[in-house]
């Protein structure tokens, strides 16, 4: 057994596929199924479930993807850790990110990042609130920027960026004129919601709990997991939503959606860097965070690039 091997056990792992990952990793899938088969025999049991057509975890699979994603991860920092000390910055970063904060904002601070920062990967993962906080406690991810305040004392979280949601309409909606709309004409029109564990719903229970509506007296007729699936299904005439304004930014300025405010409701949240009480950043990693910081905390005064177009600091006009 050594690393890459591992390595290349996460990645079939992830991709649920031995071609996928050969293609993402260029290997060709007999050697990856070599590699894998090297693997099974070191540890003496089977580790991944082929008889379906998803490469699937066993029981044993599961165990050693945990471990091996912790090891990869102190690799990674060990790299980090020694170029610094060398005086240089490079090795790999992954964060992670909620649907809209890793959609919408990382990825323009990323590239900022790497084009100061050219000796440095950075790998970026997105999924749900609770699915990121899970990946930092788990090793898996160094730092998380999420929508949603964490009641897990293992993690610390500082407010990054504000954001104001909205109610969502399409572009030929009866309210289309309108600037604002009482919350309790909401409840009768059918509702997209956003799926459990998502920092949209949490935000959006939370901005609820003051009005004495419950969230369960909408009229949903449709959960969907991402916030564009959201938009698209609004833009098709499924429902309404409450989303966040940076997401449907592009939407609106092409005129296919509307954005109105509602009545009774302060819509107003914030994205949090989200990292592990218990555990050191790696050089890189407060590298980064420092990085971040400064990009999205220069409102338009010297803001590098686009990235203050879409966010408004806490603390900002």
């Amino acid at each position: 057994m050594d690393l890459w091997q591992l390595y290349i056990f996460c990645r079939v792992i992830e991709h649920k596929s031995f071609s996928k990952a050969g293609t993402a990793i260029h290997l060709s899938q007999p050697t990856i199924s070599s590699h894998i088969k090297d693997l099974e025999n070191h540890f003496g049991c089977r580790l991944i479930d082929r008889l379906t057509r998803e490469a699937v975890p066993t029981h044993a699979g599961k165990l050693l993807y945990n471990y091996a994603r912790k090891l990869l991860t102190l690799r990674d920092e060990t790299e980090a850790a020694l170029s610094e000390f060398q005086g240089n910055i490079r090795g790999r970063l992954t964060i992670g990110g909620s649907t809209i904060p890793g959609t919408y904002i990382l990825p323009k601070v990323i590239g900022l990042f790497t084009k100061s920062y050219p000796d440095v990967l950075v790998s970026l993962k997105i999924g749900d609130t609770k699915q990121m906080e899970n990946d930092i406690l788990a090793g898996e991810l160094e730092i998380s920027v999420v929508g949603a305040k964490t009641d897990d004392n293992r993690l610390v979280q500082e407010k990054l960026v504000e954001d104001a949601m909205c109610l969502v309409i399409p572009a030929d909606h009866k309210w289309a004129k309108k600037k604002m709309v009482p919350l309790k004409n909401i409840l009768n029109e059918p509702f997209i919601m956003r799926e459990a564990g998502s920092g949209t719903l949490t935000s959006i229970r939370n901005s609820l709990s003051k009005t004495g509506i419950a969230i369960e007296d909408f009229r949903t007729i449709a959960e969907m997991g991402t916030t564009q699936a959201v938009i698209q299904g609004i833009k098709n005439k499924v429902g309404i939503s409450i989303l966040s304004t940076i997401a449907v930014s592009d939407a609106l300025e092409a005129g296919d959606l509307k954005a109105l405010s509602i009545e009774g409701m302060n819509l107003k949240r914030c994205f949090f860097l989200t990292t592990p009480k218990h555990r050191s950043a790696s050089p890189i990693c407060r590298v980064f965070i420092g990085f971040i910081k400064d990009a999205l905390g220069t409102e338009k005064k010297s803001a590098p690039g686009p990235v203050a177009d879409i966010t408004r600091p806490v603390g900002g006009n």
